[in-house]
């Protein structure tokens, strides 16, 4: 088990540094470029070199390649053009935003899918199966400015029980109900286009898992059914879920970009999107390397989380 760990954080860290290498080159690898991303397109060629000069891009790429690096790892991201002030602090108010609103997700769209995944998948053909597999297959198929355009006509201009906006001016408050109004829409739109996937996963892996051996021998022995399926059977039937679910928290930090832009959240997204959009150099690369860490991150917890649930792996 810690063999694998160590493999895993060692593959890890070389993904990181291989993607951190290309996007240094991308951006920084030409510096008459960076510099008119950072001037202006009406800057002059003589303001460029002066600019260059400046901030000591004339030294050997390597050299500044590895000052970058040490300065990302030790949490400085430089300055945002943008905004004008360190990356750092900008980012994590951001992040925290979107940690907030991923977490509420993360745990509405898993219990909703796991319960309507096992009950659909312990009856595979019935009504109640067909008609959770439509509703998820539904559900998935929308995208998230459809689904999010359609809750807005509902509960913005119809019926008019909720802000159509949510840009948390004031921040976050545990017990204001203005803060909890601003988040509901946004946390509706992606619990609708992701419990749908999760539900599938948990019905088709449930579905297998009840027409395996040791299930059916266990009801022919006369175990009550419900202890089956919680002792027996739902183990095993998580286990291809779970790393499904828990790669899919890279998707709830940097692909929820079009509910935020939609919603005008403050979070990850929105600032990626809008540093993009401004051409911030130093807030692009810091967030592109965030975003590259959950990814990776993630996936290292599904490794492990996958062996601790499958015997077959720890004990091989």
């Amino acid at each position: 088990m810690l063999t694998l760990a160590f493999k895993r954080l060692a593959m890890m860290a070389l993904i990181m540094l291989t993607i951190s290498f290309i996007l240094f080159v991308i951006f920084e690898g030409d510096k008459l470029n960076l510099a008119q991303k950072v001037l202006g397109q009406y800057s002059t060629l003589d303001q460029r070199m002066q600019w260059i000069e400046q901030q000591g891009l004339n030294r050997p790429f390597f050299v500044r390649y590895f000052e970058w690096l040490f300065d990302f790892m030790r949490g400085d991201f430089g300055e945002s053009a943008q905004y004008g002030v360190p990356v750092g602090p900008k980012m994590g108010e951001h992040l925290l935003n979107t940690a907030r609103l991923a977490g509420l997700v993360f745990f509405i769209t898993v219990s909703i899918s796991l319960v309507l995944g096992v009950l659909s998948g312990i009856a595979e053909g019935s009504l109640r199966d067909r008609s959770i597999t439509v509703a998820s297959v539904l559900t998935t198929s929308v995208p998230e400015f459809a689904s999010a355009t359609i809750l807005v006509a509902i509960f913005v201009f119809w019926l008019e029980w909720l802000p159509g906006t949510s840009p948390l001016s004031f921040g976050f408050n545990w017990t204001s109900w203005d803060s909890w109004s601003q988040m509901i829409l946004p946390v509706m739109v992606l619990c609708l286009y992701n419990f749908g996937y999760y539900t599938r996963m948990t019905r088709a892996s449930m579905a297998e898992v009840m027409t395996s051996q040791y299930v059916r021998t266990a009801v022919l022995k006369g175990l009550p059914y419900k202890r089956v399926i919680m002792k027996h059977a739902l183990r095993n039937a998580l286990i291809a879920p779970f790393t499904v679910m828990v790669l899919q928290l890279n998707y709830l930090l940097s692909g929820v970009i079009v509910v935020e832009v939609f919603f005008g959240y403050k979070g990850f997204g929105k600032l990626l999107y809008d540093a993009s959009l401004f051409g911030d150099i130093k807030m692009i690369e810091a967030c592109t390397m965030v975003a590259v860490f959950v990814a990776v991150f993630s996936q290292f917890i599904s490794d492990v989380g996958y062996t601790m649930l499958n015997p077959r792996i720890r004990f091989s």
